[in-house]
């Protein structure tokens, strides 16, 4: 028992360093301070209870991102709102063919504050709109005009 305790003990001292942990940055949210382009408020559509605003702009990074705030809300319970830039405050969607009117952001994960990450090389200067989309019921939950 004892060369068991010893052979833990080594083990443990040795697998104890100096070395400088490398430093994780979370790119799903911005870095440094958030520089607003746009913005707009939501419209609720369909009884949702949408709410909040919508924020278009880049981080210190220069990374683009989508924005709510922490009064944003939507009807949750569905699990499937999904969020949208689009030309337009309707949602029509082309899977046949893609529409270059729409740019799938993501899922929305809880209410309050959630940051959705441009891909790399989108030219947002198209996008007017914000869609919350309810996929599991094919209706929209609101959308925000942002200017």
């Amino acid at each position: 028992m004892r060369k068991v305790m010893l052979f833990l003990f080594i083990c443990f001292l040795a697998s104890c360093s100096d070395d400088n942990e490398p430093v994780l940055v979370d790119n799903s949210i911005p870095q440094g301070a958030f520089n607003v382009q746009r913005i707009g408020p939501f419209v609720d559509q369909n009884g949702a209870g949408s709410a909040g605003t919508a924020s278009l702009g880049t981080d210190s990074q220069g990374t683009s991102f989508l924005a709510f705030d922490q009064l944003f809300r939507t009807a949750l319970a569905t699990g499937t709102v999904t969020v949208f830039l689009s030309t337009s405050e309707t949602f029509m969607p082309d899977p046949a063919n893609g529409n270059p009117n729409l740019l799938l952001l993501g899922p929305v994960r809880n209410a309050g504050i959630n940051f959705f990450r441009i891909p790399d090389g989108t030219n947002t200067s198209k996008y007017t709109h914000v869609i919350l989309w309810c996929g599991s019921v094919g209706v929209p939950f609101g959308y925000a005009a942002i200017r």
